[in-house]
Formats: structure tokens, C-alpha cells, sequence
């Protein structure tokens, strides 16, 4: 069972044209299908052909109610601070960022993550998907010294060791992988990340 993972499209039709031609069991959206909520309609609709198979998290660029109505109208499935199974694997989700400067429509407090990823604690084997990287990780650094992660992330990931974490946000991490712990983590971007469910232990 294939899950195709990807973030931070920022309105790029182009790359989302080329991961909806990925044949993929399962999709997922982890945040910032467009930038600053503008045409999040437009974008959706590139995403229809692929609907029943469409899990969708609000980035920072989108808040909790923008990704609700567009589910609702186009059929995806809502992941934000919910879990399903599949291949025998929990896979749950969780979007927003830690703050920024920018007051961007999709934040939490560290505090508001936190009590957000503690019903996923208790799930095993697994798969955790954030809009936001954890702090201090080479997911979340602009350049040397400076890491503008989740230390509530970081925090539960360190405690729970999901099996896999895979984020975005932080655009100068696209593509990198990183071991966190026991914790294989990826920062997938707009070129995505596929995966095979089955492949995983727990």
C-alpha cells in the first residue's frame, strides 16, 4: 500500500500536476496547498481526480476552517489532529506551525501542539505526519544555528518514537531525511515522498 506524502505547494501548479500523476493508495497534504489562503479553490480543484484517496492538513498558510470547508466540498478526508489505519499502521496528523513572525493564519502556541499530539501517544506502530519539523533537527534549519522547529514535536517524537515523521514548512530542508532517535523523519516538500506501508516494521 503506496502513501504519497507532500507540503508546501504554495500555489505551484505545476508540481502538483506532477504528484497527482503519482498512482498512490493514499495522499496526504501536509499543509500550504497555496500561500496566504489565496485561491485555495483553484488548487483544490487540481486535486480532484485523486478525491477519494485525499487526506488534507491545514499548513500555516491555511487555517483549521479553510481545510474543513474544502474537504467538505471536494470530498478529501480532514487529518488534522485526527489518526486512521491502514496497512496495519496508525497514521495521524497534525497541521499548523509553532509561531512565526509573519502571523500567518495557521499557528500554534508550543503549548497548543503539544496538547494536540497527545492522543497519538498511545498509537503503535506509528506514522506521524506535521505540517511543522521538530526543533534542532536537520528538518528545520534555514542555515547553520538557526532551527525554526516545534519543540513540542521534537518532544513527542524524542517520548513516542513513531515509527516514521514526515513534515514541511521549513523550505530550505525539502528532501532531507534525518534519523530522530528510532524516528526516521523526512522533510518532503513539494517533490514528495512515497512510501510503501507495508515495508515498515514496528
Amino acid at each position: 500500500m503506496k502513501l504519497l506524502v507532500f507540503s508546501d505547494i504554495h500555489n505551484d501548479r505545476k508540481a502538483l500536476d506532477k504528484l497527482m500523476a503519482i498512482d498512490a493508495d493514499m495522499y496526504v497534504c501536509a499543509g500550504d496547498l497555496v500561500s496566504w489562503r489565496r485561491e485555495l479553490t483553484g488548487m483544490a480543484e487540481l486535486l480532484k481526480p485523486r478525491a477519494s484517496k485525499m487526506y488534507m492538513l491545514p499548513g500555516n498558510h491555511e487555517s483549521e476552517s479553510d481545510i474543513a470547508g474544502v474537504c467538505d466540498r471536494f470530498g478529501f478526508q480532514n487529518l488534522h489532529a485526527k489518526s486512521i489505519q491502514a496497512a496495519g499502521v496508525h497514521i495521524a496528523g497534525l497541521g499548523y506551525s509553532n509561531p512565526t513572525p509573519f502571523n500567518t493564519p495557521g499557528e500554534y502556541s508550543e503549548t497548543q501542539l503539544a496538547e494536540r499530539l497527545t492522543p497519538f501517544a498511545t498509537l503503535k506502530p506509528l506514522l506521524l505526519i506535521c505540517h511543522c519539523p521538530p526543533k534542532d533537527t536537520d528538518l528545520d534549519g534555514l542555515k547553520p544555528g538557526a532551527h525554526f522547529g516545534s519543540t513540542a514535536i521534537r518532544e513527542f517524537i524524542d517520548a513516542y518514537e513513531p515509527v516514521r515523521f514526515f513534515c514541511g514548512h521549513i523550505h530550505e530542508c525539502e528532501g532531507r531525511d534525518a534519523m530522530l532517535g528510532r524516528t526516521r523523519g523526512a522533510n518532503v516538500g513539494k517533490r514528495g515522498y512515497l512510501l510503501d506501508l507495508t515495508t515498515l516494521e514496528a
